[in-house]
């Protein structure tokens, strides 16, 4: 099941499928998928009320028809609760926030409200009493934050498209640990109301899509001036678009820290020369205004906004709150208020140095992180490697800019991505950069496999796009096992002593897809190294231990078609 918008309004065109039908796949699909994703489920009772609504409408009259998302549990959703990650803060609302208001009725279903850093304060997923979500594609990382939940929800395969909120970096950091789209709007282009607050004069909304289409489409159908919401903005009539010959720039070479993660620098470089290939002509920006802007964040006034949102709930509760978050939202002393000046001063002198460096260019590209981090490593040092995650980000909303998160590739099993950084109001120009980017910016990644997906087998269709490389056989040092189940599959797993060789198709994906090929991958099945008979390492399927419990051993077939078609 292909759940980007195009792909699920076309099979509801076509009556291939119904949203009923995707709903009840998609339940299935998420009592399998890690609990900690989400905070709340959608009731029932209200699924049948959204699906009814649909009944009078058709896939050509609503643009999001049928279209199922996850809502950061921050963001109201009516007669579900919000607890922002703090079970005693929960209240239940009467209405829905302003932007998920707009998505119903465009069509779009509410499954459920995900988890978070507790009061959005935090960009690594990790401060909440519902605990981590394992990355998707690499379990002992982080999945990023605070938009934790909402970026997983997409990367597990369980929803379209899902909302987040993004002061910090909480929409875009996640985006790139789970290879997805992230659109972080210029502040005020997006309603807040509805929204919990973090620092009210810097919270947005932001989007977490499959792809650059459904990106633009939902921000599209989002966006608009909330007469209800006094941060929100009128974008102006004449926005700017990307000129013919364009310019993009690059902090200086000085100014870039990828906290000793060599293959991400390695990544980026390559980024940079995908958009000169392109046509873009790279300039190098000073980029030390923007860091020095970053810095006010945490380390100016803009931390008692923050106490002024839930502060005084924090010193009422202090048992139920997690203590990183109470350790930043109640700082040990409180500034003399000249100090707050001399800080929007500050800010003032960064703006008018970071808005020269971006006359000079039509937008930015930077890592939108410069590394990735375990979760353990980031449990024994929380403070300090969530601000290095934030080098990229931390900037953003202090300056007034609009940004665009784009996945690149892979580090390993890692993704990796990209942020296109422009003026207020400048998601056209962002937008329309993405595009001459996307194809220069997706390399193709081998994978090799050895079952349902080969070609004459039942799940074959899900590689139907994809560049076949030819056959190999995998170097004699696995077991091959069958798997119980609707679709008969194989687990290969590598052997304590000896083993054997397997019959095994390669295949090359655009790093976008084969991280979305990857995501659909149901335990006990993980993708790993294999290694190949003539010595060479390709990703492909292997099994989690206990599948030498459950399934049985077929490896004197050497080929899993053998097997299948001796059934």
């Amino acid at each position: 099941m292909k759940l980007d918008i195009r792909s699920l309004l076309s099979a509801y065109r076509d009556g291939s499928t119904t949203p009923e039908k995707v709903i009840t796949e998609l339940k299935k699909k998420i009592a399998e998928a890690p609990a900690s994703i989400w905070i709340s489920h959608t009731s029932d009772e209200s699924l049948s009320r959204y699906l009814k609504n649909l009944h009078l409408k058709s896939p050509r009259d609503l643009p999001l028809y049928g279209i199922p998302f996850a809502i950061k549990d921050n963001i109201d959703l009516e007669n579900c609760e919000t607890t922002a990650g703090c079970p005693a803060f929960a209240y239940t609302p009467n209405r829905s926030a302003t932007v998920v208001g707009k998505l119903i009725r465009a069509g779009a279903i509410p499954l459920g409200k995900t988890n978070m850093d507790q009061f959005a304060t935090g960009l690594v997923g990790v401060r909440t009493p519902y605990g981590a979500i394992p990355n998707r594609f690499a379990p002992e990382y982080i999945s990023g934050g605070s938009s934790s939940g909402s970026a997983a929800a997409l990367a597990y395969g369980l929803c379209s498209f899902s909302l987040g909120t993004d002061t910090a970096g909480s929409g875009r950091v996640p985006a790139a640990f789970n290879n997805l789209y992230g659109v972080k709007p210029t502040c005020g282009l997006l309603s807040t109301k509805g929204v919990v607050p973090a620092c009210r004069s810097l919270d947005c909304v932001s989007l977490f899509a499959l792809n650059l289409s459904d990106a633009k489409r939902l921000l599209e159908i989002a966006k608009g001036y909330d007469e209800d919401d006094d941060y929100s903005r009128k974008a102006p009539e004449n926005l700017a678009h990307l000129p013919e010959n364009w310019t993009f720039g690059v902090p200086e070479e000085s100014e870039l820290n990828f906290f000793g993660n060599e293959n991400y620098r390695k990544l980026f470089e390559d980024s940079i020369t995908a958009a000169e290939k392109a046509g873009g002509k790279m300039r190098r920006i000073h980029f030390k205004p923007f860091l020095e802007a970053a810095r006010l964040l945490y380390e100016g006034p803009w931390v008692f906004e923050r106490y002024s949102a839930v502060g005084k709930f924090i010193e009422e509760h202090s048992a139920q709150i997690h203590p990183v978050t109470r350790k930043i939202i109640i700082p040990p002393s409180t500034p003399h208020p000249s100090q707050i000046f001399d800080a929007f001063h500050k800010l003032r002198h960064a703006k008018a140095l970071a808005d020269r460096e971006m006359d000079q260019v039509d937008f930015l590209i930077t890592p939108t992180v410069g590394t990735c981090y375990k979760t353990a490593e980031v449990e024994a040092d929380p403070i300090r490697l969530n601000s290095n995650l934030g080098y990229y980000t931390n900037y953003m909303n202090l300056l007034d800019f609009s940004a665009l998160a784009i996945p690149v590739g892979f580090a390993g099993k890692l993704p990796f991505g990209v942020t296109l950084v422009g003026k207020a109001f400048a998601e056209n120009v962002l937008f329309s950069a993405a595009e001459k980017l996307r194809s220069f910016l997706a390399p193709k990644m081998a994978i090799a496999v050895c079952g349902a997906h080969l070609q004459g087998m039942p799940l074959h269709g899900e590689l139907e796009d994809a560049e076949f490389l030819g056959t190999q056989k995998t170097a004699a040092e696995y077991t091959m096992f069958a798997l119980p189940g609707n679709i008969p599959k194989p687990a290969l797993v590598r052997a304590e002593k000896g083993g054997s060789s397997f019959h095994v198709e390669l295949y090359a994906l655009p790093a976008e897809e084969f991280g979305k090929f990857i995501s659909q991958i149901p335990a006990p099945l993980s993708i790993g190294k294999i290694r190949l008979e003539n010595g060479t390492e390709v990703s492909g399927f292997l099994g989690e231990p206990i599948v030498q419990k459950i399934g049985k051993n077929i490896s004197e077939f050497g080929d899993w078609r053998k097997y299948f078609f001796s059934l």
